[in-house]
């Protein structure tokens, strides 16, 4: 035997109106992170409660990334673009771009030993691991360049014994 079905209409008790909504956004919630894992769609969920409480929920790629996406797909569907709106996706644009360099320069600092005050204990030992495997892989290309030239070398001298 089934549930039965319930009226869609506002509930009037306010518990039983925050209760059905804290289960329900719970439920949602489990949809979405399934249809984004089971699908590997990228996804954006924003519910906002009556009281103005903020539950979100954003897929792997962030929920930044996905709303420029939503906003470039809808000034795509709206054909050719008006001056105005295409300034304001250059502006767009540009405020991705400049947020990127910073970063890179930042992450840049970092490496360089710079700007570490912030940092936690995990964020370093991240820092860390990418400079010892940095530093490897100049090891391992300073060996490969040496030994090319040592085998170089010697054939030279081969050469200049006969």
């Amino acid at each position: 035997m089934g549930r039965g079905k319930i009226v869609i209409e506002r509930i009037e008790n306010t518990t039983n109106r925050q209760v059905t909504f804290s289960k329900r956004r719970g439920g949602l919630m489990k949809k979405a992170r399934e249809l984004s894992i089971l699908c590997d769609a990228d996804l954006a969920l924003i519910v906002f409660s009556s009281t103005g409480r903020l539950y979100d929920y954003s897929s792997s790629s962030g929920m930044n990334a996905i709303i420029d996406r939503y906003h470039a797909a809808k000034e795509e569907n709206c054909g050719v673009l008006n001056p105005t709106s295409e300034a304001k996706l250059w502006q767009r644009e540009v405020t991705t771009l400049r947020q990127q360099v910073h970063n890179a320069q930042h992450i840049n600092r970092q490496l360089l030993g710079d700007e570490l005050a912030g940092s936690t204990v995990r964020d370093l030992q991240f820092l860390q691991n990418q400079l010892e495997m940095s530093s490897h892989s100049v090891r391992k290309r300073k060996e490969q360049l040496l030994a090319e030239e040592i085998q170089e070398l010697n054939q030279k001298g081969f050469f200049i014994q006969k």
